[in-house]
């Protein structure tokens, strides 16, 4: 008896994900707070913001800001970095409100390690808003 019970409540769920959304579709307020997502080794290119903001270019358009934690000297004059999702072998994606390791070659033998959240996707007038020295 309880197999059919089991089926009529799964349905119920899977049917409910097919809801329409009420503000009238997918660019309403109902998907602005979806994580946005990126992988690690589509990143092309960064620059440093400022006070503690790095931004990001993923693939040709995509650029995302993160927010640096504690001191991330090497940036200043960084010409690469790995940055390194929490957890290690959870894999290469990061989404918003993520943490990760930003190591950046130095020119000792310790690279420079600092870490990082991933805060949001900027909007491509946000992009285009930012001074030609902060756009990846």
């Amino acid at each position: 008896m309880r197999a059919p019970v089991f089926a009529v409540l799964a349905a119920f769920a899977i049917l409910a994900g097919c809801a329409p959304i009420a503000d009238g579709g997918p660019t309403g307020p109902a998907l602005s707070n979806a994580r946005q997502c990126f992988n690690v080794d589509q990143v092309t290119n960064f620059r440093q913001g400022p006070g503690d903001r790095l931004f990001i270019r993923v693939l040709r358009s995509d650029v995302y800001e993160l927010g640096t934690i504690g001191g991330c000297f090497e940036l200043d004059s960084a010409i690469q970095l790995a940055l390194i999702p929490d957890g290690g072998l959870a894999g290469t994606r990061l989404c918003t409100d993520d943490w990760a390791r930003i190591v950046v070659p130095g020119s000792g033998s310790n690279p420079g390690v600092c870490r990082v959240e991933v805060r949001r996707a900027l909007t491509a007038e946000e992009v285009a808003a930012l001074p030609a020295s902060q756009q990846p």
